[in-house]
C-alpha cells in the first residue's frame, strides 16, 4: 500500500483524495490544509463544506494541518494548491519530502511573478524530485461524485507516467499517459484565459456562433504559443488541450467562465473575486502568457483582450469588436 499526500484541501485537492480512495490499488491518503480550522472542519463533518459541499469525505482519508504528518513516508505527493501559492508550499514541504518521492502537479496555471510552469517551480524548490503533471477536463465536483472522467498524466519518463496511471486508476476515473509535460502544462494554463473570454461572450448574450468561433480560435492561439515553446501539436488537440478547453468554456461549474460572465455585467474585478470561494486561475495567468508570447514573438489576440478587460482598460464589448475588426487572414 502506497502513501499519498495531497497538498491543498480546496475543491480539487479534496476531489482527488476522494477519487484516489476508490482506486483499484489501495492507498493511505493524507489531505493537508494550510488552515487548521478548515482541516478540523473536514475531519469532524466528513465534508469540505467550504469548497466541495454535500460530498462525503471517506473516513479513511486523514485530514491534517501538519505538513510533516502528511508527508511522512509519502511515496507520492500531489500538489493541488493555487499557482500563486505553489512556490511557498513546495518550499515549506521540501525538507519533509522523501528523496525517492514523486511529485504530481495538479495545478493548472503559471506562477504569476515568473511565468514559470508548475513543474519548473517544483524543480527549483525540490530539485531531486521526479515530477509528473495531472491535467485534463475535470470539474472537482463531478470527479468527487464519480462521474466518468478522463484525464492525462504526463511525465518526461514514460515509465513513471505508466506507473502513476496504474496507481491512480479508479472506477470512472481513466488516465491517459503523455510525455509532453510542456504541452500539457501550457494547455492547462491557457484554457483558463480563453474560458474567461467565453464567459464574457456568454454574459453579453452573443450566442452559439460566437462561442464556437472563440473556442476554435482560442485553441489555435493555444497551439501557436505551445508550439513556439516546443510542445507537440497533438497534445493541444487531446484531453489536456481541446478537452479541457471545451469543458471550461461551456461548463456551469467553471470559475473562469463565471468571472467572464460577471465582467460582462460591467462590474470591477475585485468584488467578483471576493465573492468566490475558489480560485479562477485564468485571472493571474493572462499577463504571464502575454509576457511569454512577447519573448517568443507570438500573437495572442484573445489573451491580450482578456488581460485588458481584467485590468479595466477595455470594456468587454469593445474587446470583442477589436478582435472582430482585426485584419482578415487565412485560417
Amino acid at each position: 500500500m502506497s502513501r499519498i499526500a495531497i497538498l491543498g484541501a480546496g475543491g480539487w485537492g479534496t476531489a482527488l483524495a476522494i477519487v484516489l480512495s476508490r482506486a483499484t490499488r489501495p492507498h493511505e491518503i493524507f489531505l493537508w490544509s494550510r488552515d487548521a480550522n478548515h482541516a478540523q472542519s473536514i475531519s469532524r463533518s466528513k465534508e469540505n463544506r467550504k469548497y466541495l459541499p454535500q460530498v462525503n469525505v471517506p473516513a479513511a482519508i486523514r485530514i491534517t494541518h501538519g505538513m510533516g504528518e502528511a508527508l511522512r513516508g509519502a511515496s507520492i505527493v500531489i500538489g493541488a494548491m493555487p499557482s500563486a501559492h505553489a512556490r511557498k508550499v513546495y518550499s515549506a514541504a521540501a525538507d519533509a519530502i522523501a528523496a525517492d518521492a514523486v511529485i504530481v502537479s495538479a495545478t493548472k496555471g503559471l506562477e504569476p511573478a515568473t511565468h514559470a510552469r508548475m513543474s519548473e517551480v517544483i524543480a527549483s524548490t525540490v530539485p531531486a524530485a521526479r515530477v509528473a503533471v495531472l491535467s485534463g477536463p475535470s470539474f472537482a465536483l463531478e470527479v468527487a461524485k464519480g462521474s466518468p472522467t478522463a484525464v492525462v498524466i504526463a511525465a518526461s519518463d514514460p515509465a513513471l507516467a505508466t506507473d502513476l496511471q496504474e496507481q491512480f486508476a479508479a472506477p470512472n476515473f481513466r488516465l491517459y499517459t503523455n510525455d509532453d509535460v510542456l504541452g500539457v502544462e501550457l494547455a492547462g494554463a491557457m484554457k483558463n484565459v480563453i474560458a474567461i473570454a467565453a464567459g464574457t461572450c456568454q454574459g453579453l448574450g452573443l450566442g452559439a456562433n460566437t462561442l464556437a468561433a472563440l473556442i476554435t480560435r482560442g485553441l489555435a492561439e493555444m497551439g501557436r504559443l505551445a508550439g513556439a515553446l516546443g510542445a507537440r501539436p497533438e497534445t493541444l488537440s487531446g484531453l489536456a488541450g481541446l478537452g479541457d478547453l471545451v469543458l471550461t468554456c461551456n461548463g456551469a461549474l467553471s470559475r473562469n467562465r463565471h468571472v467572464g460572465m460577471e465582467l460582462a455585467k460591467g462590474g470591477p474585478l475585485s468584488p467578483i473575486l471576493a465573492g468566490m470561494t475558489g480560485v479562477a486561475e485564468g485571472v493571474d495567468t493572462a499577463k504571464p502568457l502575454i509576457d511569454l508570447a512577447r519573448e517568443h514573438n507570438v500573437d495572442l489576440p484573445i489573451t491580450t483582450q482578456v488581460d485588458a478587460i481584467l485590468r479595466g482598460d477595455r470594456n468587454p464589448r469593445a474587446a470583442i469588436r477589436e478582435i472582430m475588426e482585426r485584419p482578415q487572414k487565412k485560417e
